[in-house]
Order: structure tokens, then sequence, then C-alpha cells
């Protein structure tokens, strides 16, 4: 198994990154969170898993261990199989993912492209007792919402940047997504979904 990966990055896309290892590139599939705290040219360290089927061999990367224990655990859910977690990992940080089964959160679930209600219902009921207790400690303060909400639009720059793109084209670039949306701020579950919307309207411009 490959348990992490440390070099300089080659590439970075929307939902992948080549990471150059002593000559080697490593294909790494990951999230658009993870993907935006890496820059093209920098050194890099990714915890990794590799999945291995008849036909393939894939590496997926994340930010840290805990992200990566996630994403191995969610596969023990019958029907998950390593793009779905990803995903669920790409909407959801681990710690609200952990909340939505702690809490039966069907709905939050189903924002999860290739989730249904029924799968949503099979996660929380085979992931209870598996994952964690979530840690609520940052969720009684009321004052704390907007901090995260600006944090995620500002996630979602980076990631831009991080693609390539100046980050005045960036920012305007998710601005006109929330503009389209009727909404001022990005929520915690909508990041992929905000990323994605503003790479369509960029539609490869850099500049």
């Amino acid at each position: 198994m490959i348990a992490s990966l440390a070099g300089v990055v080659e590439h970075v896309s929307l939902d992948r990154a080549v990471i150059d290892v002593g000559g080697v590139g490593y294909l790494v599939h990951a999230t658009p969170a993870t993907l935006a705290g890496l820059r093209v040219g920098e050194r890099a360290h990714l915890a990794t898993t590799l999945v291995v089927r008849e036909d393939s061999m894939t590496v997926y990367g994340f930010a840290d261990a805990e992200e990566r224990e996630v994403f191995e655990t969610v596969q023990s859910v019958s029907g998950i199989g390593p793009r779905i977690a990803l995903a669920l990992l790409a909407v959801h940080t681990p710690d609200a993912l952990r909340r939505a089964v702690h809490t039966q959160d069907v709905k939050a679930l189903t924002r999860v492209p290739g989730i249904g209600a029924k799968g949503a219902q099979r996660i929380v009921l085979e992931l209870s007792g598996k994952l964690a207790a979530p840690d609520d400690g940052a969720a009684a303060g009321g004052a704390a919402a907007p901090v995260r909400a600006g944090d995620r639009r500002d996630q979602v720059v980076e990631a831009l940047v991080g693609l390539g793109y100046p980050a005045k084209v960036a920012e305007e670039a998710v601005a006109a997504v929330l503009s389209d949306a009727g909404a001022e701020t990005v929520a915690e579950a909508d990041v992929a979904s905000t990323l994605r919307a503003a790479l369509r309207s960029l539609g490869g411009r850099r500049g």
C-alpha cells in the first residue's frame, strides 16, 4: 500500500494532481479542497491509499490521515466504492460526515452526487458505530457560522488560483456563480458544485 506521497506538484486539475516523487509522476485523485492546497512547482505531502482492481491501480490522496481513514471506512458500506467515498469527502468534511451519520441526517448525505435516499439510509445504518462521534466544540457559538461561510467562498477562489487562474478572475467567476444562484456565500456542502460551476463559466480561460 502507498500510505503517503511527498514530492513536487507537476500538475493540478479539478479532480486530480500529478506528484513527482524521485522522477516518477504519480497520478493522485483527490477532493477539490485537498487540491486547492497544492501549487504547481511546490513540494507537497499527501496521505494516500492505493485501490487495486483487476484492471487498474488508483492512488487517492488526502490532506491528512483522518480524511484517509474516513475514506476507507465509508467503503465498508455495501455499494459504496472509492469514487462515491471521495465524492462524500468533496461535499462534507470528515467531521461533517461523522455528524450526519451520528444525527441520521439523511438529507445532508443526499446532497452528494450519486447518493439517493436509500443509499443515504444505508450509510447511516452501516456506519453507525464505525465512525467516531463528531467534534461539536465549534458548533455552540452562533457567531462562528458566517466565518465558516466566508472561508468556503475563499476555498473555491483558492482552488481556482491553484488551477492557474488569476485571483481577480477567480473571484469574479465565483461572484457570478453566486449571483446566478441568488446566494451570497458558499455553504460547506456546496464547495464542489460551486467550483465546477465556476470552471464551466470560465471555459478554460486563464486571463
